[in-house]
């Protein structure tokens, strides 16, 4: 190991919503990708410490394979299994945290979450997105580098950096989930899959006997029932359920509903000032919000992400696994 800058080697790293982590990771953790760029949840967020608050620091993230192995997933058994020979490596990418550089000051007052880091399966992606192949185990590793203003701070790189690495974020890349249990983890735990639970009459406006009614009464409220009933469905079609478009009306999108297509009871939570033409239900895309960072160039060269490399970090410290 090289000697680490000062700067650097006191920092200290503390994974936040751990328990969350290990329950996901005691039943495996799959992370979506698609060709749009899926973010992660959990989402990867930890606490730094140790820092200088006068320096620069600039914080990454990169993902490493764990093997050489692709896997498939056996229903029979609710198993992971082998099933070949890894496909060829994707491209390594790293991924800038959008509030780099800054003080170590303002790093430590608040927790650092990479919300906007986007998985992906497409090789041909501009968008910066982290690029994984489907089936295959992977270990996020986070990247602390301080900013040298020396002019030859190349000379230094690897003393600039330090790398930490938690096991319980180990996660497979899907492009569907495969385990039921965490399908129903993801949804129970996910603030922003709140619409795929099973809601309770009382949350609904008016009576439960009113809510029935105007269901057998409208056809047009199946699709709704139908993503409730089934919510591995309903995630994965990127597409909030009625009781949440309400809440995206701010959005300037197409809208997704008719009035003759909804229940009674949702009509009558139209603003007072609405005209009965229009509806506050707008489609709404789940990766709209978000935009994934763009691609920089690396300020230090850091240790290669191919499939060899997952044997190099093996050292563990209190805050994880750091190199």
């Amino acid at each position: 190991m090289a000697r680490k800058n000062q700067c650097v080697s006191g920092v200290t790293v503390q994974l936040e919503m751990r328990n969350l982590w290990e329950e996901f990771n005691s039943l495996g953790t799959e992370m979506i990708v698609t060709k749009a760029g899926r973010r992660m949840f959990p989402t990867f967020q930890v606490k730094i410490s140790g820092m200088d608050p006068l320096a620069d620091y600039v914080l990454l993230m990169d993902f490493v394979p764990l093997d050489d192995k692709r896997y498939r997933y056996a229903f029979h058994n609710s198993a992971w299994l082998v099933a070949g020979k890894a496909d060829p490596a994707t491209p390594g990418r790293v991924h800038f945290h959008p509030d780099s550089p800054a003080k170590g000051g303002q790093w430590m007052r608040q927790i650092v979450s990479f919300d906007k880091l986007k998985l992906t399966n497409n090789l041909m992606d501009d968008n910066g997105h982290i690029i994984l192949n489907s089936m295959h185990r992977y270990q996020p590793r986070f990247h602390v580098v301080v900013v040298d203003p020396r002019p030859d701070s190349e000379r230094y790189a690897q003393e600039n950096f330090k790398s930490f690495i938690f096991t319980e974020t180990q996660f497979i890349a899907v492009t569907a989930y495969q385990n039921h249990r965490i399908t129903q983890l993801k949804i129970a735990s996910n603030p922003f899959a709140k619409g795929f639970r099973e809601c309770e009459p009382d949350d609904w406006p008016g009576s439960p006997g009113q809510l029935l009614g105007c269901l057998s009464r409208n056809s047009g409220a199946a699709p709704s029932v139908q993503i409730q009933k089934t919510p591995e469905k309903g995630f994965a079609n990127n597409h909030l359920p009625p009781p949440l478009l309400g809440e995206a009306s701010h959005l300037h999108h197409p809208s997704l509903v008719t009035p003759a297509s909804l229940p009674d009871v949702c009509i009558a939570r139209r603003p007072l000032n609405e005209s009965s033409a229009t509806l506050p239900y707008k489609h709404l895309s789940y990766h709209s919000i978000y935009v994934g960072a763009r691609a920089r160039a690396t300020p230090y060269t850091l240790p290669s992400s191919r499939a060899a490399s997952f044997h190099a970090v093996n050292i563990y410290t209190a805050g994880g696994y750091e190199q």
